[in-house]
């Protein structure tokens, strides 16, 4: 299979200030998926313009033919996925079936206590997405669904006509612990990972490879478990939080090799970051539209 080249395009800038222009751009580019953050806020852009997940991927859908569009990644922090569901199947008719859920169980940062709340516990952050995805699947499957949970419920909650893919539109799955490889495993059309966190400081190049490896075979062995082709899986890898960071956006053939590599461990869709100036993405935009146009076909 050959590696599918994707972005991410951070929701900072106004719509008609760079934000639409961007999203038409990474469709001329020839990109085949451009994601955005579902988050409130994130890390070093909390006090400056941030925008919603949802509305900018529905204003992104009207202005593009092609362009695959979806989250990376959404979390039950500050969703419920019965409204989550209903806006889903409003993006994938918008969209003509274009859109993929990335969703992972989340994390500690602004959006788990931006509704008021503790933060929820390891534990109880892998109880609920267990819960999200299941409850999720069945309301973009079903026409009408109630559901009594530990977290969450549904009262005869309609989703009619339902979504435009069928059964559903995707989910790429965020996952590196054995619990979340398992759900992976079961609800996941993708399996989509940034690496090893552990790593990003202190690690070098070379480990963060071996733990890929790693991630990869623990997934292998949660499909192989429930009867399913590993295979069957698209292998996403979000670039920007292994040990290269930046590295391989400094020029089409630095790219190149760290996407070969990578290909080599089963992956067939590689995300970069559009460049942010003055942030952890910068990048050469010039380089950046360079690797763009002429990675793919070196990549096969």
């Amino acid at each position: 299979m050959s590696l599918r080249l994707s972005t991410v395009i951070l929701p900072y800038r106004r719509w008609h200030d760079g934000g639409r222009s961007t999203w038409t751009r990474a469709e001329q580019l020839g990109f085949h998926s451009a994601y955005t953050y579902d988050h409130l806020s994130w890390r070093s852009f909390r006090d400056g313009p941030w925008f919603g997940a949802v509305p900018t991927l529905t204003a992104a859908a009207a202005v593009t033919e092609r362009l695959r569009l979806g989250t990376l990644v959404t979390s039950p922090n500050f969703r419920h996925p019965v409204t989550l569901a209903k806006e889903l199947i409003s993006l994938d008719d918008i969209s003509g079936g274009r859109v993929t859920l990335g969703i992972g169980a989340g994390g500690t940062g602004f959006d788990a206590t931006a509704l008021g709340q503790e933060q929820w516990t390891p534990r109880e952050r892998a109880d609920r997405f267990a819960e999200f995805l299941q409850l999720l699947d069945r309301l973009l499957t079903e026409e009408a669904v109630s559901y009594q949970g530990d977290f969450y419920s549904a009262h005869e909650a309609r989703n009619i006509p339902g979504c435009v893919q069928r059964p559903r539109l995707p989910f790429a799955v965020a996952a590196t612990g054995p619990r979340g490889m398992r759900l992976a495993a079961r609800y996941g059309q993708a399996w989509v990972t940034t690496g090893d966190p552990k790593l990003y400081e202190n690690g070098t190049p070379e480990q963060s490879v071996q733990a890929l490896r790693g991630q990869a075979e623990k997934l292998a062995d949660a499909c192989a478990a429930i009867g399913r082709d590993v295979d069957e899986l698209d292998k996403v890898l979000l670039t920007g939080f292994t040990p290269d960071r930046s590295r391989p956006l400094e020029s089409v053939d630095a790219f190149v090799d760290f996407a070969g590599i990578h290909q080599d461990l089963g992956f067939t869709e590689i995300v970069v970051h559009w460049p942010i100036p003055g942030s952890d993405f910068a990048a050469d935009e010039k380089v950046f539209e360079k690797i763009a146009l002429e990675a793919p076909a070196q990549l096969g």
